[in-house]
């Protein structure tokens, strides 16, 4: 069954309404017709199982038939704070992160980060959108934002707010994310109480080391991601689906 994402306002307890460039798709593309079954989300977590009214070139009504209790996000929220990459790798990094369950993403500026970069990142809205599409083929229940650029100071702030923080570096040896998961359990730290992680991934050239020491000394683990290196647009969703598996949905149930 097919499913589409509209802004709460557009929802309410008898019908709900499609508007942009879903309406083409659905009559176009999809080819659906009045009748069929469809699922609603308002773009806030709430899903809503209707059946489709009419359909124009501008609007799709949809019947609201009951409200689904379905919620397709992971109990741990990753948060993606991504070195600033070059080209079109940002566009990757958001589709294959919002698919792994990313919460969010905060582009940043670090040391090696070209200043160059920061003036041309002018593609949120294109982004989002991506984010949006990827939600939709992964069925999320919540759409992920991308965020505005942040230079480091301020992501660090960031990650203060966070229950843990992790930061894959190349030159980290023999302590990766399982052997940091057994570490919190050894220091009889309830996994259960960690709902939020931020990973700060660094961009091509990597990190300095003065940039380690200070999220060292924020407290921030700094991992190893394996021998090989990765690049920057395949290291954070790679942590991000390590994080998942240890600690979230991505394994299944333990039986």
């Amino acid at each position: 069954m097919h499913k589409f994402f509209t802004e709460p306002y557009n929802i309410n307890e008898i019908e709900g309404k499609i508007l942009g460039d879903d309406v083409k798709h659905i009559y176009k593309v999809l080819r659906l017709s009045e009748g069929e079954k469809v699922v609603l989300n308002n773009c806030e977590g709430m899903e809503y199982l209707g059946e489709i009214q009419s359909i124009t070139k501008n609007e799709v009504i949809v019947k609201i038939v009951k409200e689904l209790d379905i919620n397709n996000e992971s109990g741990i929220k990753v948060h993606l704070f991504q070195g600033l990459p070059k080209g079109q790798k940002m566009d990757l990094i958001v589709q294959k992160g919002t698919e792994l369950g990313v919460a969010g993403f905060i582009p940043v500026t670090t040391a090696r980060v070209d200043v160059k970069l920061k003036g041309e990142f002018k593609k949120i809205d294109r982004l989002n959108r991506i984010a949006l599409e990827a939600c939709k083929q992964s069925k999320r229940s919540i759409v992920p934002q991308v965020k505005e650029v942040i230079d480091f100071n301020a992501a660090i702030n960031e990650l203060k707010k966070m229950d843990l923080i992790i930061v894959p570096y190349e030159n980290a040896e023999d302590f990766g994310i399982k052997t940091l998961v057994r570490k919190l359990e050894r220091d009889n730290i309830d996994l259960n109480t960690i709902k939020s992680v931020g990973i700060l991934i660094g961009p091509e050239g990597g990190f300095e080391e003065t940039e380690i020491k200070t999220l060292k000394d924020q407290g921030a683990y700094i991992v190893t991601l394996g021998n090989r290196i990765l690049r920057t647009e395949t290291a954070g969703f790679t942590a991000t689906a390590l994080i998942q598996y240890e600690l979230g949905d991505l394994g299944g149930m333990l039986l």
